[in-house]
């Protein structure tokens, strides 16, 4: 399933909902419909980096992350471990574009929605 968050200080930006779901989460919001609002955006933009500095700092709970969600999908046609290891893309750069709808929303005073 996909989530497109939406604010008038950004352009839409869609996201798979397994992708998105450990920062609403950490957000205390609902995947299928929220908003996040101006006032809580510098709140946002403030946990969401923690999280990625401690995915930085903690690697190997990165890989036990990825190694449960890789758990749940088919590898690609031909693909060793090797390979979708190497291919992994880290949370970290999951979250930075809705790192940058955040600090812009916080920056402009504008609300972020998706579901709607």
């Amino acid at each position: 399933m996909l989530i497109t968050f939406k604010s008038k200080s950004s352009a839409d930006l869609t996201m798979y909902q397994e992708h998105a779901q450990r920062i609403l989460d950490l957000l205390n919001k609902n995947a299928s419909r929220g908003v996040i609002t101006a006032t809580e955006a510098a709140q946002a933009v403030q946990l969401l980096e923690q999280e990625v500095a401690l995915s930085k700092l903690h690697p190997e709970v990165e890989a036990d992350h990825a190694t449960h969600t890789h758990a749940h999908t088919l590898p690609d046609e031909g693909e060793t471990p090797e390979i979708a290891e190497r291919n992994h893309v880290a949370f970290a750069q999951r979250a930075y574009p809705l790192l940058e709808m955040l600090r812009t929303a916080r920056d402009q005073g504008a609300d972020i929605i998706w579901g709607v």
